[in-house]
C-alpha cells in the first residue's frame, strides 16, 4: 500500500511533517541516489552535496519558502539541508545524466480536461513513491505522487490545476533558474494554468524538461531548456509527449536519449485516435499498451529498457479528481482516487 504523507501549516511545519512521517523513506531514497550517482557519474554523495549547495543562494533569494520547507524536512529527518536539496535537484545535477522516462497525454473535451501519464523509473524506487496531501495557507490544497523527500511532482490541486512531466536530456544547466521539482511545486501552488505558466516564464528553467499543464479551461505543453520555453498547443484537442523535444529550440541539441521515445509518442497518438467515447477509463486503457515491448508505453525493465512503469495517473481537472494505478497499469498493485 502506498505510504501517505499529510502536511499542513507554515512552509517549515509542512517540511517537518514530511520529514517526520517519511524519514525512513527519505533515507532509503538518499541511499538509492547515492549509489546511482556513484555508478553513473562517478560522484560520491559529499560531491553531490557540494553541487546542490550551488543552488541554495538562488533558492534562498527567489523561493525562500521552498527552502524553508526543505529545511523542515531535513531537521525532522535528522539530515542536512544539502541532502534534501540534492534530492530535489537530482535532475539538474550532471546535466541530467540520468532522468526518469514517461509517456503523457492531455485532452480537452466538451465536458472536461484530462491529463494522464505513465511514470517510469527504476524498480528499486517503487517503495519510495509516496502520496502527499498538503494544506497550506494562501494556496490551494495539493495532492501529488513523488519519491520521498521531493516537494513537488505529478498531481493536481483543489483549484483544478494539474501537471504531468516528461524528462528531456539536452545539455545545459543554469543553477540560477528554477530546478524542475521546485517548478512542479510552484505549478501546483497556482490557481490557474495561465498563472502557473506566468511563474515559469518569470524565472526560467534550470534544465530541460516538458511540463504538461492544465486546468478546467484547457491544456498546454511547455518544452523547456535552460535557454528558454517553446509552447505546444493542442492538436485535435490533444497533446502527446514522451522524452524528446518535439519543437525547435535554437542553440540546444536534444540527445534523444531513450530510443523508444519517438515510438511511444507516435503510438499514444495512434491509440487515442481510436477512442470514440473519451473518458478517464478509456484514456487509462491506452497506458496498458505493450507494443514495442519492453520499450512500450507500459514499460518493463528488461533488455535495453532499464526502467519500468511504476504508476499511472489520469486527472479530470473539472472535478479536481485523479484515478491512480500503483505499479504497472496492466498488473496493478493498488488503485487510488485523489479528490478534494
Amino acid at each position: 500500500m502506498v505510504f501517505t504523507v499529510r502536511c499542513s501549516g507554515s512552509p517549515y511545519e509542512i517540511g517537518q511533517d514530511h520529514g517526520r512521517q517519511a524519514d525512513a523513506h527519505i533515507k532509503s531514497s538518499m541511499e538509492f541516489y547515492s549509489g546511482l550517482f556513484q555508478r553513473t557519474a562517478g560522484l560520491a554523495w559529499d560531491e553531490v552535496q557540494k553541487i546542490a549547495l550551488k543552488f541554495v543562494p538562488s533558492i534562498q533569494s527567489k523561493w525562500p519558502t521552498l527552502l524553508e520547507e526543505m529545511q523542515g524536512i531535513a531537521d525532522a529527518a535528522g539530515l542536512q539541508l544539502t541532502d534534501i536539496v540534492a534530492l530535489n535537484v537530482r535532475t539538474e545535477i550532471t546535466f541530467g545524466m540520468f532522468t526518469d522516462a514517461c509517456t503523457a497525454v492531455g485532452w480537452q473535451t466538451p465536458d472536461t480536461v484530462y491529463l494522464a501519464q505513465n511514470w517510469d523509473w527504476m524498480e528499486e524506487q517503487r517503495d519510495n513513491i509516496l502520496l502527499y496531501h498538503i494544506e497550506q495557507d494562501g494556496y490551494p490544497a495539493i495532492q501529488y505522487l513523488a519519491e520521498a523527500g521531493l516537494i513537488g511532482k505529478i498531481g493536481l490541486n483543489s483549484a483544478g490545476v494539474g501537471v504531468c512531466v516528461n524528462a528531456i536530456r539536452a545539455k545545459g544547466m543554469d543553477p540560477t533558474k528554477l530546478p524542475m521539482h521546485l517548478a512542479l511545486r510552484l505549478l501546483l501552488n497556482s490557481t490557474t494554468m495561465q498563472a502557473a505558466v506566468g511563474v515559469m516564464e518569470k524565472y526560467g528553467m534550470a534544465s530541460s524538461c516538458h511540463f504538461l499543464v492544465g486546468d478546467p479551461s484547457g491544456t498546454l505543453g511547455l518544452e523547456w531548456t535552460h535557454l528558454g520555453l517553446q509552447t505546444l498547443q493542442p492538436k485535435d484537442n490533444r497533446i502527446h509527449h514522451a522524452n524528446h523535444l518535439l519543437l525547435e529550440h535554437p542553440g540546444v541539441v536534444d540527445t534523444n536519449w531513450i530510443p523508444d521515445s519517438e515510438y511511444r509518442t507516435r503510438r499514444i497518438e495512434e491509440l487515442t485516435d481510436k477512442i470514440d467515447d473519451v473518458s478517464a477509463k478509456s484514456i487509462q486503457a491506452v497506458f496498458l499498451d505493450e507494443g514495442n515491448y519492453p520499450g512500450s508505453i507500459c514499460k518493463t525493465a528488461s533488455g535495453s529498457s532499464t526502467v519500468a512503469t511504476l504508476f499511472n495517473i489520469v486527472m479530470d481537472l473539472k472535478k479536481a479528481r485523479a484515478d491512480v494505478i500503483m505499479g504497472k497499469p496492466n498488473a496493478p498493485d493498488e488503485t487510488l482516487t485523489l479528490k478534494f
